[in-house]
Formats: C-alpha cells, structure tokens, sequence
C-alpha cells in the first residue's frame, strides 16, 4: 500500500499545477490517471483545436487581401494539417507523465474509486493519503435519441484521418461554432442545428448576431429552432431526422449540446462527498463536504468558465492552501473568455446587457473596421463594445469582435483586474499600430 501526503486525481493543468506546487513544498504526492496524462486541453481540446485554427486564420488573412495583393485563396490540405497537428499531441502524454516523475511525483495509472475518506483502490492496489484532490474534468455530453451510438464528438473530430464532404453539428455552443468553423474553412459542407434561436448563451447578444452572419457568409448552414430527433445509418452515410419533421443524409454527426463532469466512477456517495449532475460541490477554500478532500477545475458544479487557465489558477492556490497552509478564500480575478471563429468573438467582466445599470454605467459601441490597425489587413467586421463606470471612468467589461480579439481582451483583462484609468493609458506610449496603440482611442 502506498501513503501520501496528498494523492491528485486527474493529470489536466489543474491536477498538474497542484501537482508541481506540492512537490516542490516538499509533499509527497501522487497523481492517478485513468485517460491519457496532461488532460483533455494537450491531448484533445484546446491545443489541438487551436493547431488547427492556425491553419484557418492563415487562409482569413490571404482571403481579406484577395485583389489586394494576392490572386487566389489556399485550399487547406486536411491531410497535411492533421500530420502537423500530431507532431504537437502525440509527444503529450510521455511527456507530462515525465514530467510529473522528474518533479518527484509517483505517477498512477488507472481508475480510482474511493474506500473511505483516506483510502482509494486503483488497479486493485489500495493508496492512501492525508488530503486528496479530485481534478477529474469532464467529458461530452451525448444527446438521448435513436441512434445515439452514430455520434461523434470533439474527440472524434480532432482525430478524423479524412475530412468529411458533409457534416451536422449538434449544439450552439462554442464548441459546436468552433469546429464547424474549422470544417467549412477546409472545405466540407456544415450545418448547424440548435434547439433554439439564441446560440451561444452567455455572450453578447447584438455581437454574437453578427458573427453569425458572417458564418452564415462564409457558407456554414445554421438551423435554429431545430435539432436531430433520430439518427439512421443508411448505408455508408448518416440520415437525420429532424424535430421538423425534415430529414437531412451527411457523412458525419457530432453532438456538442454540453459536457458532464466526471464523477460516477469514484464512489463519492459512500464517502459523503456531495456532487450534483453539474459537478462536484465545493465551498470558498474548494473543499468538498469531506473535510480532507478539495475538488477543482472542470468536475466543479460553479458559475465560472470551465476553462483551463481556471482550472490551473485553482490548482496553484490549492497547492498554497495545502502546502503552505494558506488560510485566505479563494478570490478569482475578472477572467476572459473567447471563441475562436472567423472572427473571434472575445469578452470580459461586465457584459450581459441585461443586467447592466445605465444610471451607473455608460455602453459604448465602436464599428472598428475603418481603423488602421484593421482596414490595413482589409478586416470587414470589427466591433467593440464598451461598458465604462460612470462614477470612476474605469472600464468595467468589454465584448470585442474581429481578428484581434483576444489581443485586445488581454488587455481590457489587465486593466480591469489592475483598475488601470484611461488617463493612465494615455500616459502610455505604445508600439504603433497596434491594438495596443489603439487603447487610448477606446474610451
């Protein structure tokens, strides 16, 4: 039997990042995993989509100065694209199991469920330890209709060895525009299908509409107010049937309609660990209802983005709560979140329209697209918008769409998080031109 100081369920960023951070308190740790080491991010999610993407932003950038310097648009080689894809996914888990062993940390591999509150059984071999940190994460969510067994998922998607002709993307998510973004800019015909007319919820409104029409420009087909009822294989394609009543036949189906946590495996209703279908329940110093056990990243039940910087922010202030004995709550910094489509669609604090008091703050709209810094490159489509306290003139959200968007986000981060005024931008001098030279102009 193995004992440790502290035992992390999960290799993601955040079981990593906790990982590191106790090893070098001088903890003796060690980190279980039943998938593959580094998480869904390295391995097939973030990283991996954003290879691809690369390769997307490319053909916008030649697409936008088409007649302005360039006779034709490059066709993007799948085949090519994926090879190079897998020059960064492959070496992933080696490399972070290395890691983690060169750091001082017993690698484990294998599902874990708990015996009791100090004891949990991999492979039939039993470890304990003084705390445990679950940093499970989560996995797609699969639609329950006829034929579920014929969906494909992210997973799946970032795999294909070909591209399909047609494909249908279930959900209106981020994911969902993401990738069909991905697969139209290489030349299959994608089609959308969400069960209502708003597609990604928790964005703006105004914004997100426009990027939509520009999608919808670029030739990805969006049903809204429609979804897949059943799915039938005919032949060597993939007919479905639709809650209208429509049918369409595609090569490939993927459903994106959201992601569970993953919990059911561990044995948490034994030990008192309370959990809902949302994910694991934690309070301010993420500790679950078993005082020795914290939780993290994306198996949590929280309002936050389940993104990965989060997930690595949580595991470095566990590492301080359990290494160092940090006694201060977890307080979580204003965090950005983006879709990486053509353009991206990226934002920050204050944003939902709906909540915001016009007595106290000021919302400005800014049409972009004849600045230097983007009609240069021939952008179409660039917005901002602002959201500005009136009683302090600090910046208190922002939602950008365009090319440079998550540029000019990491900025608005920086000065919201660090209540930087415009009248100390202006004091600043900036590399011109620049979204960083724009700043100023702003507000």
């Amino acid at each position: 039997m193995g004992k440790f100081d502290v035992i992390i369920i999960g290799s993601g960023p955040g079981g990593m990042a906790a990982a590191y951070d106790l090893a070098a308190a001088e903890k003796k740790v060690a980190v279980v995993e039943a998938d593959l080491w580094g998480g869904t991010c390295p391995n097939r999610g973030c990283d991996p989509k954003k290879v691809l993407y690369g390769a997307v932003e490319a053909q916008d950038a030649v697409r936008q100065l088409e007649t302005h310097g360039f006779s034709t648009v490059p066709k993007i080689n799948w085949d090519e694209l994926m090879a190079y894809k897998e020059t960064f996914t492959q070496p992933v888990p080696t490399q972070q199991k290395d890691g983690l062993k060169q750091a001082g940390v017993q690698t484990i591999y294998g599902s874990a469920a708990f015996k009791d509150k100090h004891t949990i059984i991999v492979e039939n071999q039993e470890y304990q330890a003084d705390t445990f940190i679950l940093a499970t994460g989560q996995r797609p969510a699969i639609l329950e209709i006829p034929g579920k067994e014929y969906f494909d998922t992210s997973t799946e998607f970032l795999s294909m060895k070909e591209l399909p002709k047609t494909m249908i993307f279930v959900g209106g998510g981020y994911i969902s525009l993401e990738l069909a973004n991905i697969a139209n800019s290489c030349g299959s015909e994608v089609h959308l299908l969400h069960h209502n007319d708003r597609p990604l919820k928790g964005f703006d409104e105004e914004l997100t509409a426009d990027l939509i029409d520009q999608l919808e420009a670029r030739g990805i087909h969006f049903h809204f107010n429609e979804s897949a009822k059943q799915i039938v294989k005919k032949e060597t394609q993939l007919e479905v049937q639709l809650t209208s009543g429509n049918t369409m036949l595609v090569d490939r189906v993927f459903c994106a309609t959201g992601r569970i946590p993953n919990v059911e495996a561990l044995n948490l209703e034994e030990i008192g660990v309370e959990y809902s279908p949302k994910g694991i329940i934690v309070n301010d110093y993420l500790q679950t209802s078993v005082e020795n056990i914290y939780a993290l990243g994306d198996c949590l039940q929280k309002a936050l983005p389940k993104l990965t910087p989060v997930s690595s922010f949580e595991g470095s202030y566990l590492a301080d709560r359990i290494g160092k004995n940090k006694v201060e709550k977890i307080v979580y910094p204003v965090i950005p979140t983006i879709i990486f489509s053509s353009p991206k669609l990226a934002q920050v604090g204050l944003t939902d329209q709906r909540t915001i008091d016009t007595n106290k703050f000021d919302v400005q709209v800014l049409d972009l697209s004849q600045w230097f810094t983007y009609k240069r490159v021939n952008e179409p489509l660039v917005k901002a918008k602002m959201v500005i306290e009136k009683a302090t003139g600090l910046l208190a959200g922002a939602s950008v769409l365009g090319n440079e968007a998550d540029q000019l986000v990491n900025l608005f981060t920086v000065m919201i998080n660090q209540k930087i005024p415009a009248e100390k931008i202006n004091q600043l001098i900036m590399l011109y031109p620049t979204v960083g030279s724009d700043l100023s102009y702003l507000y």
